[in-house]
């Protein structure tokens, strides 16, 4: 299905990487109080390339290289967000977020409510994540689930270019935190058409990206392409498999689940992290709950494992894949 509501001007391929970087600039360039900061987001333009030429353009004020320090880079955005600016920080990779967490966790997310909704704190806190790209330790981390599940805070994934341009600016313009989670493995994978004219879909939504009828697959960022993979494949053997692509998952969308879960019986739900605790046990729980008597099987997970991410040279066979997604859906099936 279309990821644009209306497709009426002049489009362009881009990837992620592309669409990420077009939907900063725009922000920048429609409100002055956007800013961006992180290590080396300035002159090297990003180590994924994400914020390339947008210092040159908008200068080191607005594009700032910060010190290596993560607690320090999102505490400066805390004081910037209560200024009235709208900070965007870069995490440079997922698994050095941690260092931030205290202050995510106990500033970021809490300074709304501690102030009876009279400070604001409309910041953006981008975090490549999830594995794949054969890197080092603390470099393919899936953290999601540990700020999905702290009040307060706005956490969602784009899959794809189109949504990467779009959602970034929507976050951006959100009064709310919001965890900005990008699929690194992505960043330069694929292409689509971009129609800068159309009509994006609200951020806090779900989105289905292939109808079906015998069983619903549950994906967010970098495995929904797995499960559309994994969907192409069943079709094969008569197989007829919708896929929706969760994109927010604080708050959940949650009705194009509970309305395609009637309909097939079946759901499977497929991420990056770790099974134990990790986002497929909240949908598990949620479709039981309102799917009850519609379900012909148990809501099935199929994740990474429940040890540290490996070393890149076996990370392949932690990530989940499209054989581990066939044979959730064959166990689904067989029920």
């Amino acid at each position: 299905m279309s990821t644009q509501k209306v497709s009426t001007g002049s489009t362009q391929r881009i990837t992620l990487a592309k669409g990420l970087n077009m939907g900063l600039r725009k922000a920048m360039e429609d409100d002055p109080k956007v800013l961006i900061m992180g290590e080396d987001v300035g002159k090297l333009g990003g180590v994924f390339r994400i914020t390339d030429g947008l210092q040159k353009d908008f200068g080191e004020d607005r594009v700032i290289d910060s010190p290596l320090a993560e607690s320090g880079i999102v505490g400066t955005a805390v004081g910037m967000a209560l200024r009235g600016y709208r900070p965007v920080v870069e995490i440079q990779f997922d698994g050095f977020v941690y260092p931030a967490y205290d202050q995510i966790v106990c500033q970021v997310a809490k300074m709304t409510f501690r102030s009876q909704g009279k400070s604001k704190m409309p910041m953006v806190i981008r975090i490549p994540f999830g594995g794949g790209i054969g890197a080092v330790e603390h470099h393919s981390e899936s953290p999601e689930a540990q700020f999905a599940h702290t009040p307060g805070l706005k956490v969602v994934a784009c899959s794809n270019p189109i949504d990467g341009y779009w959602m970034i600016q929507q976050a951006i313009a959100c009064d709310d935190p919001v965890i900005f989670l990008e699929p690194k493995r992505q960043y330069h994978a694929d292409k689509a058409e971009l129609d800068e004219s159309a009509t994006p879909d609200p951020l806090f939504t779900s989105r289905t990206v292939r109808a079906g009828s015998d069983a619903t697959l549950l994906a967010y960022g970098p495995t929904v392409k797995t499960a559309l993979k994994a969907a192409e494949a069943a079709a094969s053997e008569g197989k007829n498999l919708e896929v929706i692509d969760l994109r927010t998952l604080s708050p959940l969308d949650m009705a194009p689940v509970f309305e395609s879960v009637r309909r097939t019986g079946r759901a499977v739900v497929v991420h990056e992290a770790h099974v134990n605790l990790g986002l497929g046990a909240e949908l598990s729980a949620r479709i039981t709950e309102e799917c009850f008597y519609s379900l012909e099987a148990p809501v099935l997970r199929v994740g990474g494992f429940d040890t540290p991410y490996p070393p890149s040279r076996i990370e392949e066979e932690w990530l989940p894949d499209l054989d581990r997604v066939l044979d959730a859906v064959d166990r689904s099936m067989e029920f």
